[in-house]
């Protein structure tokens, strides 16, 4: 019938706690696969570094490869290169 004994108690603890963990290691596996994804990324992006140079007339920082004129008096870089 429908009795509750210590076996079928037992093993419906088994059961839940089976479940519970197991949804634990599917989560923790899912989190170390998106932090590879993300290093990945990150491992990549970092091949686009460039330097930077600074503008001794405004201060402002500009990657080195579009370096153009401020617009301000005194602008150490090129007119031409300005928009």
């Amino acid at each position: 019938m429908l009795g509750f004994s210590i076996g079928k108690l037992i093993v419906l603890a088994l059961i839940i706690g089976g479940v519970w963990y197991g949804f634990k290691f599917i989560s923790r596996r899912n989190q170390g696969v998106g932090r590879k994804n993300e290093s990945a990324k990150v491992r990549s992006s970092n091949n686009d570094v460039e330097n930077m140079e600074k503008c001794h007339n405004c201060a402002t920082f500009v990657p080195v490869s579009v370096v153009q004129n401020c617009g301000r008096e005194g602008c150490p870089y090129d007119a031409a290169g300005a928009d």
